[in-house]
């Protein structure tokens, strides 16, 4: 039977789990979470990015969650500069040109600060410049897209936290903590 273990991923932790970036890195990894053998992630959060990373010891199920064409939903909380306009919503709702293609419609709509841990270190405050929340669904996976998608309707992203993968959710899941699926 697989093993499936949901992750609340920090903020710069590599979703890996050894660092093969530059000799002598110091950058944290998921084995300073996650001391299970032989699970891996099932796509990947940025280093930047938190919130919920899905684990397995199968690989064909690794493949579905990760792979776009199976299209499998995952919901950002998404913490922009400024208020976005119903239009510029709605651009995210129609896709947005990115410079690798077209987006698949994303799910988007404002919603209060949810509340959340702390960020370590935390998202920067600007009295002059406003900032709002939205919920995004989409279901592929380029790189660092939702970052793009914002950024392409002139709302740049402050803060990044996927909420849920599929039925999988970080619901009740403290930040650096993990559970069985």
């Amino acid at each position: 039977m697989s093993r499936v273990i949901l992750l609340n991923k920090p903020f710069g932790v590599l979703s890996q789990f050894t660092d093969k970036g530059t000799e002598g890195s110091k950058r944290p990894t998921l084995s300073k979470y996650v001391d299970v053998p032989a699970v891996y992630p099932a796509g990947r959060l940025d280093r930047d990015s938190e919130g919920l990373l899905v684990l397995t010891d199968d690989g064909r199920l690794q493949a579905q969650i990760a792979d776009p064409k199976f299209k499998k939903p995952k919901t950002y909380l998404v913490q922009v500069e400024r208020i976005p306009s119903d239009a510029a919503l709605q651009k995210l709702r129609d896709g947005v040109t990115l410079k690798d293609g077209k987006t698949r419609p994303a799910e988007v709509r404002r919603i209060d600060p949810p509340t959340l841990w702390e960020r370590d270190p935390p998202v920067r405050f600007r009295k002059s410049v406003p900032d709002c929340w939205l919920e995004l669904t989409i279901r592929e996976g380029r790189n660092r897209q939702v970052r793009r998608m914002t950024a392409a309707i002139d709302h740049p992203t402050l803060r990044l936290v996927r909420w849920s993968v599929g039925d999988w959710t970080l619901d009740g899941l403290e930040n650096g903590a993990w559970r069985d699926a």
